[in-house]
């Protein structure tokens, strides 16, 4: 006896309904769609880009589409280096992101300045940006960045979708202004 299989949608079907919340299913989308955007400042960048390549594979979880523009991207991956100089431009790429957005901060420099602690280099991104995933490391693993991208899809999967803007974080430290513009008193 041959019994044959219908290819394709049966309208005459009725059990199969799939029941969720418009929250959770958004949240699910998003979660396996996210589009890095990376700001390799420094030798963490290295990793970076190894988590791209194909042994470790980040596509696996939906975010092997790397834009270079912050209209086109949701999650910032500072990895490296911030100097004062830079921080600016940091900045202001991340306002340009549209909302949702998140920040993983990958590497010692990045979350905390690492060993630099000279008045050129920012200790820790979080001072000028909201950080929502830190990877430890100098440098980092491209597994340790892995395991951050699921750390900041679980927190995306709980987050409700008609949150409130995140507020940034503190304002960027500023040099005294005789340095800043360079002139005498």
């Amino acid at each position: 006896m041959q019994t044959t299989t219908e290819i394709g949608y049966n309208s005459k079907v009725e059990g199969d309904v799939i029941v969720t919340r418009l929250e959770a299913a958004l949240n699910w989308f998003r979660q396996y769609s996210l589009w890095p955007m990376p700001m390799g400042l420094a030798c963490c960048a290295i990793e970076l880009m190894a988590a791209g390549a194909s042994r470790f594979d980040i596509a696996r979880f939906g975010a092997e589409v790397m834009r270079f523009s912050p209209r086109q991207s949701d999650v910032m991956i500072v990895s490296g280096t911030v100097t004062y100089k830079m921080a600016l431009v940091v900045r202001r790429l991340y306002e340009q992101m549209a909302e949702p957005k998140w920040v993983i901060a990958m590497g010692a420099c990045a979350s905390t300045g690492g060993m630099y602690r000279s008045y050129a280099v920012l200790q820790g991104v979080d001072r000028i940006l909201p950080v929502d995933v830190y990877v430890a490391g100098c440098p980092p693993r491209p597994e340790a960045l892995l395991d951050a991208l699921i750390k900041l899809q679980a927190k995306v999967r709980r987050e409700p979708v008609l949150r409130t803007l995140k507020q940034p974080g503190p304002a960027l430290p500023t040099r005294p202004p005789v340095l800043q513009a360079g002139l005498q008193p």
